[in-house]
């Protein structure tokens, strides 16, 4: 349903007597509920949608930021200026990273992904069955100069991925008024859009009344403030696609062509709250909320990428984040990251020069044969690194591979371990947050200063060992500032709910920060 009934119905120019809601959630149930013994499913060529939320790296995404912990804007970050072939992107670095990152070359999330081993997300242009999807995909961009910029910065040469795709602007005088758009997208497409590729930049043009069947996916890269309007969009890619008589020996075949149709969005916290607004107005014959969004989402999955990890989100998870920022399965991934700790080389010979720090770290359960390991993986790796380089000067034999294999084999399995084992150390943090009544000064001041022997009892390690092995670099403190604050913020929520938040109007402390009580609400309300 597009903005103009819902505003009609908010407005109360109708009565409930006057009023039939048919939805997305009602035509996929339909779909899937179908009974074959009535005759051929009509609803079977529509598709399902699937959204997927991405939280960008913060290298990529600190210049949208209104201040060190304000909300993302995607209109700052995709903001452009001048016209026609002189527009520019106010940030044209970080939108060429963003560029890199959905095809999954951005260098610095491919060290992430290393160390996440399989948990990499599934990226628009570089998982394979995204890939072979999305043929013909929908930018909706901030403004005309955005597109613009958009269309020019594809055709540089650093981007030659994207000439295979033939760029259409739909914005501005020059595209048309309104439909007069269309044409140029279907020209675009050939008479046989299966074997061509599209990429239509819109800053709003073709948003509405429009079908373009081939269109599979549509990327959010603006701001919006009403799900009508989000979602009227985020529908243009639901278009049915269907080929009749496929193989020209059976005029009443029909084969689907979409059987699936995506919404990518890089702003995870907006995204998720239009969705827990938008199917919130949908369902008038239900009063509980995590009802509403859980009909919706089941034929609407949405998958978050929180930097660490990509999960699927549900309806709990959705309100959570609606109310919070956050949810509590991604705020629990959070503090399960490897990002958090580092077991770099540096970072472990550092440790092996310091004797202190290894007595720290062999205290941690699980850390006894600490000093041999970490000589291992040092000398292994390098051993492994030096044969490689040899390797590209002559060919190694059966048994040096091998030899090599195994190696590497070692170390990595070695470094796995320790990393498994602060990062097991890690997630007893938020334990002792949760036991600790000091919200108002940073992590780090109540751990050294005020309840030490609370947190020697509940993470085995005492304060002095601590400091010393932050100092080292083990543990990454931007990260765990990210992590603590968000864990404050869901805190915030769950308190708000139960209505009995004693530590209104304190500060709030992070990890080795402390935020003031109105850039805290200031943050909060930039994010909702």
């Amino acid at each position: 349903m597009s903005g103009t009934p819902f505003r009609a119905i908010s407005s109360g120019e109708f009565i409930e007597e006057q009023i039939f809601n048919w939805t997305y959630s009602d035509e996929q149930r339909e779909k899937e509920n179908w009974d074959n013994s009535k005759g051929a499913n009509p609803y079977a060529a529509l598709p399902r949608m699937v959204m997927l939320t991405y939280q960008l790296p913060d290298s990529i995404r600190q210049i949208a930021m209104q201040g060190e912990f304000d909300g993302f804007d995607l209109n700052i970050f995709f903001s452009a200026e001048g016209e026609g072939r002189k527009a520019r992107f106010k940030y044209e670095d970080e939108v060429q990273k963003w560029l890199d990152l959905i095809r999954g070359s951005f260098s610095e999330t491919t060290v992430d992904h290393l160390k996440m081993g399989a948990k990499k997300p599934p990226l628009p242009f570089s998982h394979a069955p995204l890939l072979k999807v999305l043929n013909h995909t929908f930018w909706f961009l901030p403004t005309v100069a955005a597109c613009n910029a958009m269309a020019l910065l594809l055709e540089r040469r650093q981007n030659t991925f994207y000439h295979d795709y033939k760029v259409v602007v739909a914005a501005g005088t020059q595209a048309g008024i309104g439909i007069e758009a269309l044409p140029r997208v279907l020209d675009a497409m050939t008479d046989n859009p299966l074997e061509s590729k599209t990429i239509t930049l819109s800053c709003g043009k073709l948003t509405t009344g429009v079908s373009v069947k081939p269109w599979t996916g549509i990327f959010m890269l603006r701001n919006s403030s009403s799900p009508e309007t989000y979602f009227q969009a985020a529908f243009r890619v639901q278009t049915p696609w269907v080929i009749k008589n496929p193989d020209s020996k059976s005029p009443n075949k029909e084969e689907i062509l979409k059987e699936e149709c995506y919404v990518f969005d890089f702003a995870p916290d907006r995204a998720l709250r239009q969705i827990a607004d938008y199917s919130c107005r949908l369902n008038v014959n239900e009063s509980n909320p995590e009802a509403k969004v859980a009909e919706f989402i089941n034929f609407l999955p949405v998958l978050a990428y929180d930097g660490s990890s990509m999960k699927q989100v549900d309806a709990a998870g959705i309100l959570d984040m609606a109310m919070s920022g956050t949810t509590a399965t991604l705020l629990a991934r959070r503090w399960e990251s490897a990002l958090l700790v580092n077991v770099d080389n540096n970072t472990l010979a550092r440790l092996m020069a310091n004797k202190e720090a290894m007595k720290a770290l062999m205290s941690i359960e699980g850390f006894r044969n600490l000093n041999q390991d970490i000589e291992t993986i040092i000398n292994k790796s390098e051993a492994v690194k030096k044969a490689k380089k040899e390797a590209n000067d002559r060919e190694l034999t059966k048994k040096e591979k091998k030899d090599l294999s195994d190696e590497e084999k070692e170390y990595k399995s070695l470094r796995k371990q320790i990393q498994e084992k602060l990062i097991k150390f890690a997630t007893r943090v938020p334990v002792f947050m949760y036991l600790t009544d000091y919200r108002e000064r940073s992590l780090k001041d109540v751990i050294t200063q005020l309840e030490p022997s609370l947190f020697k009892k509940v993470t085995g390690l005492n304060v002095k060992d601590f400091e010393l092995l932050m100092s080292i670099g083990v543990f990454n403190s931007a990260l765990m500032n990210d992590a603590v604050y968000k864990f404050k913020r869901y805190e915030d929520a769950s308190l708000e709910y139960t209505g009995i938040n004693r530590h209104k109007g304190e500060d709030v402390g992070l990890f080795d920060t402390v935020l003031s009580r109105k850039d805290y609400e200031d943050t909060f309300t930039n994010e909702n």
